[in-house]
């Protein structure tokens, strides 16, 4: 029959079994170490007493050795092992003259002449004990020497048999073994009436915790005194927990209410969102009004149709970031949603891990921003605006050096034609070419103009960020020329794509490489030897695309770069700057997950390093 395993048996026969082979296992363990301590120790005494013989023997010999008195030394050893209980403890005495030659022994057939070595005596030695084997039989050979003064004259031999001292620990084991399975039963049966005893109550226990999983929560059961201390100890905890849960779903209940009333009288969004899916589990009254959807079509709708892929992937990652993560909050600004028919607006979306139903869920809130986006958005166009009246004399330079190169080509080949004669081939052909050429870069200046007058787009692109850079380089890049300003450029290799506006980016650039500009002409030495340069970098460092802009201008105190953010602070001089550009860079920088540090040294330069995450 297979025994059960040990997990599934009840606590009762876990009790019982585990004492009975506790007292098995201290059982076994005191065996085999009487075992040890009683042969070793049984031995040693007959061997002593073999010892006591020998020596007996050696102390009357001498003299019948010295004369060779054969029948009396016969007579002695058979004495000697014949006499008591040594006949069966005995197996053999015999004594030998020093040159190992049988003077006297008890053995009644020839002398096994094996025994005359088996057993030496070393020189100067007091005694020898060695296990040896004779005519199919083991025996103890206790070996004394016989002395005449200071010498030997022969030694005596006595064979203890070890077959009886087999026979006496045979016996005493028996005994043991007996006595411990004693022990054993009697412990078993003391186990299984403790086993009884402690289970009983614990049973009771048990009837009354089923009682409380089926809900059932004014069971009680009467436990006797005899149940223990321990025992109604963790019967009135029992009843303290019954009372407890009744409190809790009280105060639960009224939980529910308070969060229902909060729920549909709030004055923003709310959706309750399923962790692995992304479903919408719940939504409130003002976020069917809001997203013009009624609350039936909202409820089990992928949260991905009302939402950008942005906040969808990271509210996945905020949910599969497990119970740590869904126990704190997330928050993420200027998100895309959508309104039924797909009309676009702008939120601030707010998510907390939940328990909806029983089940892991996110609880979402959102935030209409629109008007305030606007309103930010007229703030950075006049910005924009500003910066191009800015820089209207020197966009007209630049669009009047392709103007005035298609002038002299058209005057060319307009005095050709006035002339009547006909240009050579290669002449036209290079003529023509250097027209496009200048229309292309006329085309360019303006295209670039143009974009980055207009406002930005809703919808974040991902982009290289080397784009925007090459954008502003095409406005400002050739005035930077005419004020002696010398740009080095280094734009990283195969760098990851950012997730922003374009459009918005490229004023950022423009507003660090125009305060560059004006900080290395505020400098009071602008002697030749007095470097006059921008320095653009473009990296990829820890997941994160950055570009640093530095300048060798006038640079910054130290007790005015905490201050360089704030709406209209400016260290130029008054009508040449509102304040506003650095404080609306560190908006959009912020508003795409970005990081911007600057550091300065006064009268060296600034640096300035935005940084944003790979898309």
């Amino acid at each position: 029959m297979r025994m059960p395993k040990f997990s599934g048996m009840s606590l009762k026969n876990k009790i019982l079994y585990s004492t009975v082979a506790v007292i098995i296992l201290v059982s076994i363990c005191i065996a085999l170490v009487a075992r040890y301590f009683l042969i070793s120790s049984l031995t040693r005494e007959l061997e002593f007493r073999g010892l006591g013989i020998g020596q007996s023997i050696a102390d009357r010999a001498p003299g019948l050795i010295l004369t060779k008195d054969k029948p009396n030394l016969t007579g002695m050893v058979f004495e000697s092992a014949l006499v008591g209980e040594r006949r069966t403890l005995v197996s053999y005495i015999f004594i030998l003259d020093t040159d190992n030659n049988v003077l006297a022994s008890t053995f009644i057939q020839p002398f096994p002449s094996v025994l005359r070595t088996a057993n030496p005596i070393p020189a100067g030695g007091a005694q020898s004990i060695r296990l040896i084997e004779f005519l199919g039989e083991l025996a103890y050979d206790v070996a004394v020497p016989v002395k005449e003064g200071i010498y030997d004259i022969g030694s005596v031999h006595v064979g203890i048999n070890k077959e009886h001292i087999d026979n006496m620990i045979g016996k005493l084991r028996f005994i043991f073994l007996g006595f411990i399975g004693g022990i054993v039963l009697i412990m078993f049966i003391i186990s299984d009436r403790l086993s009884r005893n402690m289970t009983r109550p614990m049973d009771q226990l048990m009837k009354m915790a089923d009682e409380i999983s089926r809900d059932n929560l004014d069971f009680e059961i009467d436990f006797s005194q005899s149940a223990g201390v321990e025992v109604l100890q963790l019967a009135d905890s029992f009843r303290n927990m019954v009372r407890h849960i009744k409190e809790y779903r009280g105060e639960l209940k009224k939980s529910q209410q308070k969060y229902r009333s909060l729920f549909y009288s709030g004055p923003d969004p709310i959706f309750v969102l399923d962790c692995k899916t992304q479903e919408i589990l719940d939504a409130n009254p003002i976020a069917a009004d809001i997203y013009n959807f009624s609350r039936k079509e909202l409820v089990g709708k992928n949260f991905s149709e009302v939402s950008e892929e942005f906040t969808t992937d990271r509210l996945l990652t905020f949910a599969q970031s497990g119970n740590e993560g869904l126990a704190s909050c997330i928050f993420f600004p200027k998100a895309i949603h959508y309104r039924k028919g797909g009309d676009p607006f702008i939120v601030n979306v707010h998510a907390c891990g939940t328990i909806y139903e029983d089940k892991p869920a996110i609880i979402v809130s959102t935030n209409d921003i629109t008007d305030m986006i606007e309103k930010d958005a007229q703030l950075i166009q006049a910005s924009k605006m500003k910066t191009l009246g800015e820089m209207s004399a020197g966009m007209a330079h630049e669009i009047n050096q392709p103007l005035n190169a298609i002038k002299i080509g058209s005057e060319y080949l307009n005095l050709l034609a006035e002339r009547g004669g006909t240009p050579p081939m290669d002449q036209l052909q290079k003529v023509v070419k250097e027209i496009s050429k200048q229309v292309d870069r006329a085309a360019d200046i303006i295209t670039t103009l143009r974009e980055f007058g207009r406002k930005a787009d809703l919808t974040k692109d991902k982009f290289d960020i080397s784009k925007p850079l090459k954008g502003v380089l095409n406005i400002i890049g050739q005035q930077l020329k005419l004020e002696n300003i010398e740009l080095h450029i280094e734009l990283g290799e195969n760098l990851p794509k950012i997730q922003a506006h374009s459009n918005r980016l490229e004023q950022v650039l423009f507003n660090l490489v125009t305060n560059a500009r004006d900080a290395i002409n505020m400098k009071e030495d602008q002697s030749a030897d007095s470097p006059r340069v921008i320095s653009i970098i473009t990296f990829n460092q820890n997941g994160r695309v950055g570009i640093s802009v530095q300048d060798t201008g006038i640079g910054i105190p130290e007790s005015k770069l905490d201050k360089i953010f704030e709406p209209f602070y400016t260290t130029k001089e008054i009508g040449k700057g509102m304040g506003l550009g650095l404080a609306i860079s560190y908006g959009m920088v912020r508003d795409y997950q970005g990081d911007i540090k600057v550091t300065s040294d006064p009268g060296k330069g600034t640096t300035f390093i935005l940084t944003f995450p790979a898309a």
